[in-house]
């Protein structure tokens, strides 16, 4: 037999289907003798013929190696909670949780895990959508069908920080401040504090008690995706505007549509020359007793909101 024939058969599903069928038919004989390793003897090539099943179920003119099925299996149920058991069908090999990796790191891919949901709903239950709630921690999720090419930039950086002493919050707002203005995701926040379950909880410290304004789909900026953050500004609010909680954040930016309510600036407007984000401005002082509720705070874009504050002083 040529080998271009050999290679047609090595990836005819049907022709792997029958060879398979036929091992398992003849393994009966096995069954019934008491010898276990002429049994184990006897299912490895089942195991490898069900492996090579699975490769052959996506086509080689649409990906060749286990990292390029992974992928396509991805792309072809984007949003789509994965379970580990079937990447292993579709890459055929075991060690499919590398290509992951290599996914995520060096091309960008949004691919997150059930453990990194689990840690966010502990921490930040309002960041994960409900079909993403049940998640396990051996399931996958591709959040966005484009890849996002500075990925790898990203991942180096947060290599290099996740190796510095300090702390997890040190680390995490360091790599936050280094990419002020661009999105980074939970899977990268989670690898810059050591794969430690606390990160969730660190960035949620940093913005509703140390006053970054670290911005989420929920919480200020709704064109985000899904696990995605961004530090709007390399500033912190005034001491007085930390203690406003998430849920009184989220529902007054909504209340008053995601734009500034003095010049009607919102992030559709977002550029580099103009570096402005959303904050909230208490009508009546909290120094003077204002309180911390939706009644007594109005969205302002950081332009205005120091034009505010400068004319107060004046008076």
């Amino acid at each position: 037999m040529t080998s271009e024939r050999l290679k047609a058969k090595a990836t005819d599903p049907e022709a792997i289907r029958q060879k398979v069928a036929s091992l398992i038919s003849n393994f009966e004989a096995e069954l019934r003798s008491g010898a276990l390793r002429a049994k184990v003897l006897a299912l490895v090539p089942i195991f490898h013929g069900l492996r090579d099943l699975g490769k052959t179920l996506i086509p080689p003119q649409y990906a060749s190696s286990a990292r390029d099925r992974i992928l396509y299996y991805f792309l072809q149920y984007s949003g789509t909670i994965i379970n580990g058991d079937e990447l292993l069908v579709v890459s055929g090999i075991q060690e499919y949780a590398r290509r992951l990796r290599e996914l995520r790191v060096q091309f960008g891919w949004a691919i997150v895990s059930g453990v990194t949901i689990k840690e966010m709903r502990n921490e930040e239950v309002e960041e994960v959508p409900d079909e993403l709630k049940p998640m396990r921690p051996n399931e996958y999720v591709l959040l966005s069908a484009e890849e996002d090419r500075d990925a790898a930039h990203r991942w180096h950086v947060a290599n290099t920080i996740r190796k510095e002493r300090g702390s997890v919050r040190g680390k995490i707002l360091k790599f936050l401040q280094i990419n002020v203005g661009r999105g980074v995701t939970n899977e990268e926040l989670r690898y810059v504090a050591g794969d430690k379950t606390e990160w969730a909880r660190r960035v949620r410290e940093l913005r509703t008690e140390q006053g970054w304004p670290i911005a989420t789909k929920t919480t200020g900026r709704p064109d985000l995706g899904v696990g995605v953050y961004v530090l709007q500004a390399d500033r912190q609010s005034p001491e007085h505007d930390r203690s406003i909680t998430d849920d009184v954040r989220r529902e007054v930016l909504r209340r008053d549509g995601y734009k500034c309510k003095s010049c009607g600036w919102s992030h559709n407007e977002w550029n580099p020359s103009d570096p402005r984000h959303l904050e909230l401005h208490h009508i009546k002082h909290h120094a003077k007793g204002g309180e911390n509720v939706e009644g007594n705070l109005n969205t302002l874009c950081t332009a205005c909101h120091d034009r505010v504050h400068r004319e107060e002083k004046r008076k």
